[in-house]
């Protein structure tokens, strides 16, 4: 049995990653606010890790400023790495998005930060990079809602399920570190106007999609495929399609 310390365990990535290790019967610890840890302050952090055997960091956080996201990514995996290294934890895993590098404006540019950071950590690392989560589209209708329109960026995507996400990482975790593994995405490439229209159906939404092409390198990434996987990709199996047969249906859809 593994003990892995999962940071931003309490995010919807870090639940289905807890679920995923103790399914394979690991011993989990969650690294989170909630939890008395803070990654940025580096708060418990080193007592958290205490006999843990890996790190997989699926830590987020809730901006598109280039400067916040670059500055919480800095210092959480700065906070991580080093007390890693203190209580003597043997592999740290690092999720990403596939793309991130190519265009580091906004989110991305935290993620590429990211990137860099652990890639100069060392050789005890891993990093996995996925695509958009089919769970993208449902955040796409809460952030892009205005005046009773959804801007949606112009943006190819072969959106995967974060449970595939969340088991591979579990995998890797349970090996040695490898450094940068295959992409991981789905199976179909999507484009995120049309992923939104139909999640908007499934649940009985009524409301014009509007699609607006990004400014500068992340507009050309998303709207080019600049954002897809590699050719050596690991696919998974589920579609949007399906994961949205599996959304709740509204009320006035069931009539």
């Amino acid at each position: 049995m593994t003990r892995m310390a999962i940071a931003g365990g309490t995010g919807v990535v870090g639940r289905l990653v807890i679920e995923a290790a103790r399914r394979a019967g690991h011993d989990t610890v969650v690294l989170a606010r909630a939890a008395g840890v803070d990654l940025v302050t580096g708060t418990g952090v080193t007592e958290a890790l205490a006999g843990a055997d890996v790190v997989i960091d699926v830590s987020s956080t809730t901006t598109l400023s280039a400067q916040r996201s670059v500055q919480f990514f800095e210092a959480a995996t700065r906070t991580l790495l080093a007390a890693e290294r203190e209580a003597g934890v043997g592999h740290h895993v690092a999720l990403s998005i596939v793309g991130a590098a190519g265009a580091p404006t906004g989110y991305y540019a935290g993620k590429a930060a990211q990137e860099r950071l652990v890639m100069g950590s060392g050789e005890r690392w891993s990093m996995l990079r996925a695509t958009q989560f089919h769970e993208f589209a449902a955040q796409m209708v809460q952030r892009g809602a205005m005046l009773g329109m959804v801007a949606v960026p112009r943006m190819l995507s072969q959106p995967v399920a974060a449970s595939a996400v969340a088991d591979e990482l579990v995998a890797i975790a349970e090996g040695v570190p490898r450094g940068l593994a295959d992409d991981l995405a789905g199976p179909e490439v999507e484009r995120m106007a049309d992923m939104v229209r139909r999640y908007l159906r499934r649940t009985g939404r009524r409301a014009p999609v509007v699609e607006l092409r990004l400014p500068g390198a992340m507009g050309r990434a998303s709207a080019d495929g600049g954002l897809l996987p590699g050719a050596s990709a690991k696919l998974a199996t589920e579609t949007f399609e399906q994961w949205l047969e599996r959304q709740p249906v509204s009320p006035s859809r069931r009539r």
